[in-house]
Parts: C-alpha cells; sequence; structure tokens
C-alpha cells in the first residue's frame, strides 16, 4: 500500500493526455458561437415580422377609433378628443371593454393587463413559453380597447405581441429555455423600438426589465432585433424625433439642482400612483360580478371622464407633445395631469388590454410641466423652462414607477433628440429612482407577479464563482493511495486516522493520477477485503480541472459528471496534480467571500494616524530641544 498527503506536486502519467479537456472546451466555444449567430438570426426575423404587426396594430387604433367617434372609414391618425358625440361618448368605452372582456373569456385570459409584467412571470416561471394565440389575441384586443378610447399607447400591446411572437418561434424550433427567452426579449422590445424609434432604450429596456442578465448571448440578439425594429420605425412611420419639442439649452447649475429637486417629487408621485393602480385593481376583485365585465365597467368610468377631459381619451402621443411644447395652459396640464390618472388607473385595474409607458409619460410630463410653472411662479429667474421640465417629469415618473432607470434616461434622450437634456434627465431619474427605491418594495411591473410568489432579479452582479479561481482555495492535502492496494489495506488505515475527507485519490506505481473512489465505496458488503482499489474504482472519463480555471468551471464540470471530488491539475506544462477540489470547499469559498462582501471594517483609521503624527512631532521637539 502507499499512502501519502499531497504535499508536493505529483507527476501525470501520460494516460490523462488522453482526456484533456481542452479540445473540448474549443468545440464547446465554437458551438456556442453557432448557436449565438443561429439565436440572432431568429431575432432579426421576429424583428422585422413585429415592425409589420406594429404598422398593423397603430393602423388597427386609427381605424378603430375613426369609427367608433367620427364613423368614417379612415386610418390615418385622429385624437378622440375632436369628437362631437356628446354624452353618447360615455357608452364606446363600455362597448370596447364588453369586447375586450369577451375575447379574455372565450380567447385567452392572458390578453388582460399591462404587457410587460406579463411577459417577465412567463420568463420567471414558465420557461418564456407563452401561447401563440397571444400573438394575434393582443394586438386585436388592444386596438379595440385603445381605439374606443382606453387611455393606453400602442407600445404596451406592441411589447406584448412581440413577445408572444418570439416565445412562439422559440417554441417551434428545438433550442434552450434561456435561448427562448432571448428571443421573447427580442421580440418584444423590438416593438418598442419599431413604434418609437428608439433601439438604445429597446435594449436597456430588456437588460432592466427582461433579461435579468447582462453578457453577449443576450445583448447581441436583443441589439440587432432593436436596430431591426428602428429601421422598421423610419421605413414604416417617419424619420426624426417620435416627441419633438423646442431646441433646449444648456442648464445652469441652479436649474440643475431645481430639476434634481423635481425628481424627487415626481419620485413621491410614482410611488403614490402605483399604490393607487394596484388598489384600484384589488377593488375589482371584491366586485360581485364575473371578471368578463370589468373592463366594460371600466371602459364606462373612461367614457365619463373622457366627457369632461376629451385629451384623456386614446393613445395620447398628441399629449405628450403638446406637453412638451410648453404651450399648453395651467388648466388643461392639471386635467390632463388629473384626470388621465384617473382614466388610466381605473381602466387598467379593470383589467383590460393596455399598458403603462405611455399613460406614465403623459402624466410624468404634465406634472413637470406644472411644478416647473409653480417654481417659476416663485423664482422667475431660477433659470428652468417648461418643455425641459415636462421632459424631467415624463422620465423621472417612468423610473420611479418601473425602476428602469437607464431606460427612463436614455429614452427621453433618443425620443426627443435633445442631447442638453441628459444631465438633468440623470439628476431628476435618479433622484425619483432613490425615493422609489427607499419606500417601494415592488414597482408598478413587479407587483402583480410579486403577490403570485415570483420573484423578480433586482441586481446584476457578477458570479461570485466566475471571479475566483481554482488555485484561491485549493487543499493540498488529500488521501493518495496506490491503485494495485487492497480493500483491507485501507480499511485498515481508516481505522487508525481521522479523516473529514470522503474520497481516495488514486495513483500508479509511476506517481500518475488514476482517479478518485469515495470512501464509503470500501466498506460495501460485497467486498472482498483482498480487491485491488483499481477494480473498485468505476470507469471514468477522467475529469480534472487546473488551478487557473474559475470556480463556476468546477461546479459546471462537476455538475456534468456528476461527481463531488476533482483533480487539479497544474496549469503550466508539467501538469501534475497539485490537489483536490470538493464541493465543500466550493461552498466555504461562496460563504466566505459572502461574509466578505458584508464584513465592514475601517482600512485607515483617522485616530491611529493621530498618534503617529503627535509621537512624531514629540520626536522632532526632543531633537530640536537637543540641539
Amino acid at each position: 500500500m502507499k499512502k501519502n498527503i499531497i504535499s508536493n506536486a505529483i507527476p501525470i502519467s501520460p494516460l490523462l493526455n488522453e482526456i484533456d479537456t481542452s479540445e473540448n472546451d474549443t468545440k464547446t466555444v465554437a458551438y456556442k458561437k453557432a448557436r449565438l449567430i443561429r439565436i440572432s438570426v431568429y431575432a432579426v426575423v421576429v424583428a422585422l415580422c413585429i415592425s409589420l404587426i406594429a404598422k398593423v396594430l397603430v393602423s388597427l387604433i386609427n381605424l378603430v377609433t375613426n369609427l367608433s367617434f367620427y364613423g368614417s372609414v379612415d386610418l390615418r391618425f385622429h385624437s378622440p378628443a375632436g369628437n362631437h358625440l356628446g354624452l353618447w361618448v360615455i357608452i364606446i368605452p363600455a362597448i370596447g371593454g364588453v369586447l375586450v372582456g369577451l375575447m379574455a373569456l372565450y380567447g385567452s385570459k392572458a390578453i388582460r393587463g399591462h404587457g410587460i409584467p406579463e411577459a417577465m412571470e412567463q420568463i420567471l416561471v414558465n420557461e418564456s413559453n407563452i401561447k401563440p394565440s397571444i400573438t394575434f389575441l393582443k394586438p386585436i384586443s388592444s386596438a379595440i380597447a385603445i381605439g374606443t378610447g382606453g387611455p393606453f399607447g400602442a407600445e404596451g400591446p406592441i411589447i406584448a405581441t412581440g413577445g408572444a411572437l418570439g416565445s412562439t418561434l422559440g417554441q417551434l424550433f428545438k433550442i434552450t429555455a434561456n435561448e427562448r427567452k432571448i428571443i421573447l426579449a427580442s421580440g418584444a422590445t423590438a416593438g418598442m423600438s419599431a413604434i418609437f424609434g428608439t433601439p438604445i432604450a429597446a435594449v436597456f429596456l430588456a437588460i432592466e426589465l427582461l433579461l435579468f442578465e447582462f453578457s453577449p448571448r443576450s445583448i447581441l440578439p436583443v441589439a440587432l432585433a432593436c436596430i431591426t425594429g428602428a429601421a422598421g420605425h423610419h421605413l414604416l412611420f417617419e424619420s426624426g424625433p417620435v416627441f419633438t419639442m423646442p431646441e433646449l439649452a444648456i442648464p445652469s447649475n441652479i436649474a440643475l439642482g431645481l430639476y434634481s429637486f423635481m425628481g424627487i417629487v415626481i419620485g413621491f408621485m410614482s410611488v403614490g400612483i402605483t399604490k393607487i393602480v394596484y388598489f384600484i385593481e384589488d377593488s375589482f376583485e371584491k366586485l360581485p360580478v364575473h371578471w368578463m365585465w370589468w373592463p366594460a365597467i371600466g371602459g364606462l368610468a373612461v367614457g365619463v371622464i373622457g366627457y369632461f377631459a376629451p385629451h384623456t381619451l386614446g393613445v395620447g402621443y398628441d399629449n405628450i407633445i403638446g406637453v412638451l411644447s410648453g404651450t399648453w395652459t395651467i388648466r388643461l396640464l392639471c386635467m390632463l395631469c388629473f384626470f388621465k390618472f384617473l382614466s388610466w388607473a381605473i381602466a387598467l385595474g379593470s383589467g383590460t388590454s393596455g399598458g403603462t409607458l405611455a399613460p406614465l409619460l403623459t402624466i410624468g410630463g404634465a406634472a413637470g410641466a406644472l411644478i416647473g410653472s409653480g417654481i417659476l411662479l416663485v423664482f422667475p429667474t431660477a433659470g428652468i423652462t417648461i418643455p425641459l421640465a415636462a421632459l424631467i417629469g415624463m422620465s423621472a415618473m417612468f423610473a420611479g414607477a418601473s425602476r428602469a432607470y437607464l431606460t427612463s434616461i436614455v429614452f427621453a434622450l433618443e425620443a426627443t433628440m435633445q442631447s442638453h437634456a441628459l444631465l438633468p434627465l440623470l439628476g431628476a431619474c435618479t433622484a425619483a429612482y432613490l425615493v422609489s427605491f427607499f419606500l417601494m418594495e415592488n414597482t408598478i411591473m413587479t407587483e402583480k407577479i410579486a403577490r403570485r410568489g415570483v420573484f423578480t432579479p433586482d441586481s446584476f452582479e457578477p458570479d461570485i464563482l466566475q471571479k475566483m479561481t481554482v488555485e484561491q482555495v485549493t487543499s493540498e492535502e488529500g488521501i493518495v493511495f496506490n491503485d494495485q492496494s487492497t480493500v483491507d489495506e485501507v480499511r485498515t488505515w481508516l481505522s487508525k486516522n481521522t479523516t473529514d475527507d470522503n474520497y481516495l485519490i488514486l495513483v500508479n506505481n509511476l506517481d500518475g493520477y488514476v482517479g478518485t473512489i469515495k470512501i464509503t465505496a470500501i466498506f460495501h458488503d460485497r467486498l472482498s477485503p483482498e480487491t485491488l482499489l483499481s477494480q473498485v474504482m468505476q470507469q471514468q472519463p477522467g475529469w480534472f480541472i487546473s488551478n487557473k480555471d474559475t470556480l463556476r468551471k468546477a461546479l459546471e464540470t462537476m455538475s456534468k459528471t456528476g461527481t463531488d471530488v476533482l483533480p487539479i491539475l497544474s496549469a503550466g506544462n508539467d501538469r501534475s496534480l497539485v490537489g483536490v477540489l470538493s464541493y465543500k470547499d466550493i461552498i466555504k469559498a461562496y460563504q466566505m467571500q459572502m461574509t466578505a462582501d458584508d464584513n465592514t471594517h475601517v482600512k485607515i483609521s483617522l485616530k491611529r494616524q493621530g498618534i503617529k503624527v503627535s509621537t512624531k512631532g514629540n520626536k522632532l521637539s526632543d531633537i530640536n530641544a537637543k540641539v
């Protein structure tokens, strides 16, 4: 029997040259890159389709709007605010609500709601599988809901439709759940890019609300899809900023401070708006009527509000442009801010087919313009402008309600092409985000699914195991036996020695690594005491790792091979055995890193430094005195 403790490197026999994993690693990388190209092609195809669907959806909304409020067959946009129906306008949204309720009852209940939260839920709990029927039910139901006066934008439905289309395509091909998630996110964000022409903001939307990761395998397909969607916007809709506004000047430092203060106010408003929306949704849950009738009840409220405040009806992109112009009256801004919120909150709470982005932008823009007007009334020389105040409110409202921080800032820049607004947007959105973060556990996007017990990731930290290498946690000690030793010899040695290890390292007569076996296998009843260890050891492919590999790779190797112990080879040319890594070592390293991250300590002690300075001063005084 040969038994020793690994304290020096043991040369590896030529046997392991046959099982070197470097070639397999190269093939794996090449395979992953090929898969990435394939998924990217799928993403572009979905983006092309969703761009066309976006055009169809907008045209369908215009058609339903013109039929409902003007009795004409026209695909051009006409705001429902200019209707002359009188009291009959109250009935139109209710009729739309009835139709949406019927579609949800006999089609799919999944057409109800915001759009983005539903996509998030499917990603998190259902492997990104969305019913194919949503691909056509969602846009049709949304066109009916919005066209009959629903206070929503086209972007929510098209995001949901794009996600459904991407998921459907992903279910038709043999791909992984993660790849299906990427195609779903590509379709959803391509839809947003097709409506607004904001590809960069759409990429950030995918990162912050859908992908929950940042890696080349996910970003590249999504980026290509968003670029394709933006090209579709310029081809099918228009070029230039989707929300035109007066040219903005560079704000002063005082103005920057005031804009940041506005972000704090808007942040508190976003928290209140989110809570009220879900309070109304909870109230609908308590109604003694079937949920199919809820959209009709919500539509009735939308009609009543629309009778007194016509600008609350419909998509409302023209309202955003009007608010950003800085020319709307205080009375009109107040009506739009309050009544648009009330109409949207009731409609959304009723479970109709709608969205959140455009209403939040409208409400936030009007609130920002009102706050800016109030500041100018008190401080006429403050240096702020109403158009920029409206843009600040618009972006900060979305940042506070959804906590899609980067998306909010970049969207405002791309949608208006106003580069001078960058610093004010950064200050206001940061302020709104901070208020929302400290006062609200969930967001308007995640509250619904959080109530169903679905946890939504809220951080994108690097993998701890990816940052740590094997050599940082390698144990140089291990029990080594010659593979020609007998079971009886091992049992005898174990009876005389105490060890926490649950494995044995086997080497041949040349000290070449042969394999590992569990100690529990030595005590099997059917084993004869004279059985050689080489006979006990099951034939394995000889998996090993390098001391320069990451713990993430080590854990993946253990998972693939079904082993809880891996020999560690030197990364040098000698490829010698330098230790053994077990799953316990990985868990211990993870725990130590987590503890280190939470451990607070002072690196520079002011008290200690003061004592040093005082001591040196005293020495200097003594020297001067002697001189």
